[in-house]
């Protein structure tokens, strides 16, 4: 897998540095790897098992989820309240780069 300069060169600094987000950006890079990364387009995965992958607490990571939603950069999508939640990791960056 390769990672996108976007990701690393702007991504990463606007979550970390203008956010204050490191969890945002290691969850998205989390859900990166386990969707577009492997050829997916989605991923279903409750908080507690994405808090255990990264290292980071449950709560870090329902925060850094609606952070990332609020963004649009992750798309989440949940078929009844208590349902795992399907997330989407939508990269605004490679559509603007086809457009160009």
């Amino acid at each position: 897998m390769t990672i996108d300069p976007y990701q690393k060169d702007v991504l990463m600094r606007d979550l970390v540095a203008h956010s204050r987000s490191a969890a945002a950006f290691l969850v998205y890079f989390q859900l990166y790897c386990l969707t577009h990364g492997v050829g997916r387009n989605s991923v279903a995965m409750s908080h507690s098992v994405l808090a255990e992958l990264i290292g980071i607490s449950k709560r870090s990571v329902q925060t850094a989820t609606g952070h990332l939603i609020d963004r649009k950069l992750v798309r989440c999508h949940k078929a009844r309240p208590t349902s795992v939640p399907v997330y989407t990791v939508l990269t605004p960056w490679i559509r603007r780069k086809k457009a160009e």
